[in-house]
């Protein structure tokens, strides 16, 4: 497989992805079920055991200066799964898209957060935060089906990554937040030589 990254010319539920050289096993994830008021509550922690097969060799070093962005390989690319995991000195977010890749920008945001289409306010938790937006990274399906049906709004309780939410999807486009215990630095791999399209996101732990 041969990552890719934003700084060169050139993300559960079914969460949680293995080490770099290994697999992880985590407990199960509740689905989230409405709250007092009407809304949804977050999903708690990681789901499902799975491996992402990535060289440690392979891994670039972590990015401080942000945004980061990458080009799109597809112009339309349908989020089909979503995992989280913690593995030693970073946190991960991966999106598994059905076609290619989408343009995507990953850069630092600052409350307050409102959902794309309706302007509703979005809570977040975090001490920091990053704005992920995919340019043609969609569970919007061409014919009005949704290619995605997990959570969008995930407390992961990690060293680094502690809330996960989606901010919209609107007219092929969908923006998530990551809430961090700290500004923290990123790394961003694209994998498409090896099994679905992947955008992988890794936040730096505090200390590493």
């Amino acid at each position: 497989m041969r990552p890719r990254h934003s700084i060169a010319p050139a993300f559960v539920i079914a969460l949680v992805l293995g080490a770099c050289s290994g697999t992880s096993g985590s407990p199960a994830t509740s689905t989230p079920g409405p709250s007092s008021d009407g809304s949804s509550a977050p999903s708690v922690g990681p789901s499902v055991s799975s491996t992402e097969p990535i060289p440690s060799d392979a891994l670039d070093e972590f990015v401080c200066e942000l945004p980061l962005v990458e080009n799109a390989t597809t112009p339309r690319a349908n989020i089909s799964d979503l995992r989280m995991a913690t593995h030693d000195g970073y946190d991960r977010v991966v999106f598994e898209f059905a076609q290619g890749l989408p343009e995507i920008t990953l850069d630092r945001a600052t409350p307050p957060f409102t959902h794309d289409a309706s302007g509703m306010p979005i809570e977040v938790d975090g001490g920091s935060f990053l704005r992920l937006t995919m340019r043609g990274g969609t569970k919007q399906t061409e014919d009005g089906t949704s290619s995605y049906d997990g959570p969008t709004d995930i407390a992961g309780g990690f060293p680094a990554l502690v809330h996960l939410v989606e901010g919209g999807d609107f007219e092929a486009q969908s923006t998530w937040y990551f809430g961090l215990t700290h500004d923290a630095c990123v790394r961003i791999l694209q994998l498409t030589d090896d099994g679905a399209p992947r955008l992988v996101i890794d936040i730096e732990q505090p200390g590493s």
